[in-house]
C-alpha cells in the first residue's frame, strides 16, 4: 500500500515557534507485549533528507527494517535507547515505565534536546521536557520514524537473544507478544523471569494465577493534553 513519506514539518514548526535548535523524535516498542522490556529510542536527525523508504517500523518487513536500521544509525545525528524492565513495568505501571525508558534514552543523547516530538496522543513525559505529541508521528515525522525503526530492531534482537532454556516461547519470532506458540508455552510452563507479572493474562491461567503481582499504588492516568508545545498534528 502506498504511503506518504515522513517530513520535517513538525520539527520546522517547533523551531519556528519556540526557538528550539535541537529536536528529538521519540518512539517506543513493546508496550503491548507480555514479556520483555518496553524500549524507547530518541533520535535527532536535523533537517537532512532521510534514507529512502523510511516509515513507521510496523509497515516494513523484518528484512527491510533491519537493513534500514543499519542505514539509519549511520545517518542520524544522534540516537540513544532506553529500556524499562518487566519488573519496573510491574512495579511502576506502563505509563511510568514508559517515562522512565524515554528519560533514559533522552538523557543518553550527547546533547540534551530543547524539544521532543512524541509519537501518539498522550504525553507520558511531562515536565521538564518540552513535548509536542503527534498522532501517527511514526509515519509523518522523520525523527520519530527513525526512532521507531531503531527501537523495533534493537528490541527484537534483545528478545531473540534470551536464553535457550526459554526456546519453547519462540521469543525470537514473537518478541514477547501473545502469539499462539507463546500462549501455549505460557500455559504449560508458566511465566519466565522475562514476563510481566502484573498483567491480566495471568487471570486466565489458574495454575499460575498465584504469581500475579498487584501494585500497591494504582497507575496514574495518562495526560490527555496535546503536548506542552501546542496542538497535535
Amino acid at each position: 500500500m502506498p504511503y506518504e513519506p515522513p517530513t520535517h514539518r513538525v520539527e520546522r514548526s517547533i523551531r519556528a515557534t519556540t526557538g528550539a535548535r535541537l529536536v528529538a523524535g521519540v518512539d517506543e516498542v513493546g508496550r503491548g507485549a507480555w514479556a520483555g522490556p518496553v524500549t524507547v529510542c530518541a533520535a535527532v536527525t536535523g533537517l537532512r533528507r532521510p534514507p529512502a523508504g523510511l516509515t513507521d517500523s510496523k509497515l516494513l518487513t523484518a528484512k527491510r527494517r533491519e537493513a534500514l536500521a543499519v542505514e539509519l544509525e549511520q545517518w542520524v545525528t544522534a540516537h540513544a535507547l532506553g529500556h524499562a524492565s518487566p519488573q519496573e513495568i510491574d512495579d511502576l505501571g506502563m505509563t511510568a515505565a514508559l517515562r522512565l525508558a524515554a528519560c533514559r534514552a533522552l538523557e543518553a543523547l550527547p546533547q540534551r534536546p530543547d524539544a521532543v516530538i512524541l509519537d501518539g496522543k498522550h504525553d507520558y513525559l511531562g515536565s521538564p521536557w518540552q513535548v509536542r505529541t503527534v498522532i501517527k508521528g511514526d509515519q509523518s515525522c522523520v525523527a520519530v520514524a527513525a526512532a521507531s525503526v531503531i527501537a523495533k530492531v534493537h528490541r527484537d534482537a534483545m528478545m531473540a537473544e534470551l536464553p535457550e532454556q526459554f526456546a519453547e516461547f519462540a521469543f525470537a519470532a514473537n518478541a514477547g507478544y501473545p502469539s499462539p506458540v507463546h500462549k501455549a508455552a505460557l500455559a504449560e510452563r508458566g511465566p519466565t523471569p522475562y514476563h510481566r507479572l502484573s498483567w491480566a493474562y495471568l487471570d486466565a491461567l489458574p495454575q499460575w494465577r498465584h504469581l500475579k503481582k498487584v501494585r500497591a499504588v494504582p497507575e496514574p492516568s495518562e495526560r490527555e493534553s496535546g503536548g506542552q508545545l501546542g496542538f497535535d498534528f
